[in-house]
Order: structure tokens, then sequence, then C-alpha cells
């Protein structure tokens, strides 16, 4: 499928590019060989394929959950600079510095 330069032009104004007549030729033919690619995979039999997400199978990548003792309370707070009733105390990210 050969694009014909105002396709280009459109693209372009659609990606918000400003190209020069030059680049526009470079492109029109670069985008026609891609289009002509992209076509030639619609001609590929592929009714034995069943539809899939992923090409190759992945076993599961997340890890199992299960409790583990966590931070102590005063560990936690131990390097804080503001620390009150056993909370980090912060100040309002709307308050004026």
């Amino acid at each position: 499928m050969a694009l014909d330069i105002e396709q280009v032009r459109h693209v372009a104004n659609l990606a918000r590019l400003a190209l020069s007549d030059e680049e526009i030729a470079v492109y029109q033919e670069q985008l026609s060989e891609i289009l002509e690619y992209a076509s030639s995979l619609a001609e590929l039999d592929t009714e034995a394929i069943p539809p899939t997400a992923q090409v190759i199978a992945l076993p599961g990548v997340t890890r199992d959950d299960c409790t583990t003792p966590s931070l102590a309370q005063e560990d936690a707070l131990a390097n804080a600079s503001h620390v009150q009733d056993g909370l980090f105390v912060s100040r309002a990210i709307l308050e004026q510095p």
C-alpha cells in the first residue's frame, strides 16, 4: 500500500511534526514499505493458531503471600525528624513554607 504525499503530511500533522519536503519524501517511502510488509502478514493462514496474549508461556512471576515479622515501631521512627504519639509528623503539602 503506497502512501501519497498528502497522507504523509496528514500523519505528520497528527504527530505535530514540521517536516521539510525532503523529509516527507523519505517518510513516504519508508511508511509505504512498512505498510506493504504489514499487508503481507495478513495473507498468512492463522486459522489453526489460537488467539494468545503471550507468545510463550510464562510461569507465575509473583511470590506467595506470607506473613513475616515487621519492623518495630521504635525502629521505624528512629530516624524521623518529627514524631508525635508514635506517628511520623510532616507539614501539610498545601501549607505555605
